[in-house]
């Protein structure tokens, strides 16, 4: 009944969300290039790296976040399993962006098909996969579905359920049980993770706590030297010695926080003239909103996109519209506020730059990471405040303090050291849920 209804609505949804997503598509560009393989088109090229009778596996992430995670495990599977032919597909054009980019020879990048039966049929026909790998939280019930009769093995790994989504599974348990059972596994992030799972209706036997791939420390975190030079180089010719200079950056912000910070940086420069300020939008297509906010409020800022073409010599502020450089600009900064925990709702991860070395001061909205956070706040290795209103003092206290700032730091790293090994543990898990790799397409 849950797949009759799904089959039954969603076309229903594209055809009212399509003006949305084409505005969308316009604004991020690259999309429209390859659009075609939404619908298990593939070009001629493509079509013949796909070698008969070898099964590869498909990994899946939605966009920028899930695809570096995808990578790091990625790194893994070719260090183990070099043999191993890999598709990875995303659904955001940043997304498959970021993969086309980084992704390491051998690894073939896709859209991933609409979730329709009969594009969902000849898409498994022509890449027939031994393996399908859903990042994090996808959950495609005609692809699940399909590979079930298939007999094609189906895992959610480095799996999050936030309370809100767990809440709506719950609700609707009759009808997402089906679906969530005929999963191979769950491969969760924390212990408390499976409890949660087993509420929406999943078998207890089906999950699995791995840890985290993006916490994993072992792996895939030191940025690329090139980039860290080239991003290094901008500050330089922006700000000249950063040795006397003191970086705090905004990251994967929500709306209405790049002006909010930005007028307490304002005010904090008067008796911090070293402090300087990187704002990095969760989407970036936002910049030129942001850009005519701050200039309301009388402040201005330098365009990542528009160096060094366009440059205001006297602007503290730097904002950020591009992608896939996040992790290198914490290693860049001395200071890290996660965006959309102050006025979003869910927050952003606080881990990549908690390993960068950065102090981090999140919001009182952290639902979507909320046991990591307990985790984080119990170790003091990680500064959770309550309003913006405190923010300033925080920060304050960190340039005044840096020992104390180093402490903070290496407290939190401690904690994070429960995921080391975590990408390994899910390849193991991955390798016994494959099916025989030399069985062939049908």
């Amino acid at each position: 009944m849950g797949l009759f209804l799904y089959n039954l609505l969603l076309p229903v949804y594209l055809v009212i969300a399509l003006p949305g997503l084409l505005v969308k598509m316009r604004r991020r560009g690259g999309y429209g290039a390859n659009f075609k393989q939404r619908f298990g088109r593939y070009d001629q090229a493509l079509s013949a790296a796909l070698i008969p009778n070898v099964r590869p596996w498909w990994i899946h992430a939605v966009s920028v976040g899930e695809v570096l995670v995808a990578l790091k495990l990625i790194e893994a599977i070719q260090k183990e399993h070099p043999e191993q032919m890999l598709v990875l597909s995303t659904t955001s054009s940043t997304g498959h962006a970021t993969a086309k980019d980084k992704a390491p020879t051998g690894v073939h990048v896709i859209y991933n098909p609409l979730d329709l039966p009969g594009i969902v049929e000849r898409v498994l026909r022509k890449l027939n996969p031994s393996l399908i790998v859903l990042m994090e939280s996808e959950l495609w019930p005609n692809l699940i579905a399909t590979a079930e009769k298939r007999h094609i093995p189906v895992v959610i790994a480095n799996a999050r359920l936030s309370p809100r989504s767990a809440h709506r599974y719950t609700k609707f348990r009759a009808l997402a049980s089906p679906t969530l059972n005929r999963l191979t596994a769950v491969l969760t992030q924390e212990p408390q993770d499976g409890p949660r799972w087993e509420a929406t209706g999943l078998q207890r036997e089906k999950i699995h706590c791995t840890g985290s791939i993006k916490f994993d420390p072992a792996v895939g975190q030191d940025p690329l030297e090139e980039q860290l030079g080239n991003l290094r180089s901008i500050l330089t010719d922006l700000w000249g010695n950063l040795e006397d200079k003191h970086l705090v950056l905004l990251g994967s912000s929500h709306a209405g926080e790049e002006l909010a910070v930005a007028k307490i940086f304002a005010k904090m420069k008067v008796n911090l003239p070293q402090l300087r300020l990187l704002l990095v939008p969760r989407h970036f297509e936002r910049a030129n909103d942001i850009l005519a906010e701050l200039e309301r409020a009388g402040l201005s800022a330098n365009q990542r996109s528009a160096w060094p073409t366009r440059r205001h010599e006297s602007a503290d502020i730097l904002l950020v519209d591009s992608t896939g450089e996040l992790r290198t600009w914490y290693a860049l900064v001395q200071a890290v506020i996660v965006g959309k925990s102050f006025l979003g709702e869910g927050g952003q991860n606080p881990v990549e730059p908690i390993l960068a070395g950065c102090p981090v001061v999140v919001g009182p909205h952290m639902e979507n990471f909320a046991a990591l956070t307990e985790l984080l706040t119990s170790r003091s290795g990680l500064e959770q405040i309550s309003s913006l209103e405190t923010l300033e003092g925080v920060l304050c206290s960190w340039v005044q303090d840096p020992q104390a700032t180093t402490a903070l730091v290496k407290r939190g790293q401690e904690a994070l050291s429960a995921h080391a090994g975590a990408t390994n543990r899910t390849l193991e898990k991955l390798l016994a849920f494959q099916v025989d790799s030399a069985s062939v397409r049908s």
